[in-house]
């Protein structure tokens, strides 16, 4: 578990309660539903309008990483591939099919067949680095769903704001009321940057964070198994993937 990513949240909502019951006012000032609903409805359906289903449904299904550490260790796929390049020089290639089995990843399992297949080295190369960017891109896409609801957020709140405004200005004869309706207006617009600042565009950016780090492990597997196919020596591999685990941005 990433308890960075919760330790972050806590400290979003615990800033803006402190802030909120330091100047005096009550908790449930910041709380208006039909504000929410136009910001958040208003957010949703504009992302929805500009990307398809599919591609919407991966970015919800990558959520979830954003509170997690890779399962994927570049250590000990470091140490699987030296394992696998010496047990390759020592029996060949075909010794490694035994090894493909379902603990690993699917890149690794793809990569390892097509060894063990004899494919040469260009062919392999090439497969697995348009895997690699195909799969990223994909990524990105998802991660950009999140940064175009930081981009329509701030507006939309700007548009619940005019749109209580218009209701308040109805309350000119009644002070009180007018000052109420007002303070409401504007819980649409912090609605609106909060979501962006504090939500959407620190998703976007950790969804981006967890893919390079798969993208590099991926890399690392590719130039590993190069490697095996080269019949690099062990001191040589171990040089080559320990430039990838010193790189990780996890």
């Amino acid at each position: 578990m990433n308890k960075l990513g919760f330790f972050g949240f806590f400290i979003i909502i615990a800033s803006l309660l402190f802030a909120q019951i330091y100047h005096g006012s009550s908790i449930k000032g910041l709380f208006d539903l039909p504000a929410f609903l136009i910001v958040f409805g208003g957010t949703l359906g504009a992302v929805l309008v500009q990307t398809s289903s599919k591609q919407f449904l991966h970015a919800l299904n990558l959520l979830p990483q954003i509170f997690v550490t890779p399962s994927l260790s570049l250590i000990e796929q470091s140490r699987r591939i030296q394992d696998w390049s010496y047990q390759s020089r020592q029996h060949g290639l075909l010794s490694l099919e035994k090894e493909n089995d379902e603990n690993i990843d699917p890149f690794t399992q793809k990569g390892l067949a097509m060894l063990v297949d004899g494919c040469d080295q260009l062919a392999l190369q090439d497969i697995l680095q348009q895997d690699i960017e195909l799969d990223s891109e994909h990524h990105e896409r998802s991660a950009q769903i999140f940064e175009s609801m930081g981009g329509y957020s701030p507006t939309i709140g700007i548009i619940g704001a005019v749109l209580g405004l218009i209701q308040a200005m109805g309350y000119l004869d009644q002070p009180d009321k007018l000052g109420e309706g007002i303070a409401v207006a504007f819980i649409a617009t912090i609605y609106g940057v909060g979501f962006a600042n504090f939500i959407y565009l620190p998703i976007a950016n950790k969804i981006r964070l967890y893919y390079q780090y798969v993208a590099l492990y991926k890399e690392m597997t590719l130039i590993g198994l190069i490697a095996i196919v080269h019949g690099d020596n062990s001191l040589l591999l171990d040089r080559r993937l320990s430039s990838y685990i010193d790189r990780a941005s996890y």
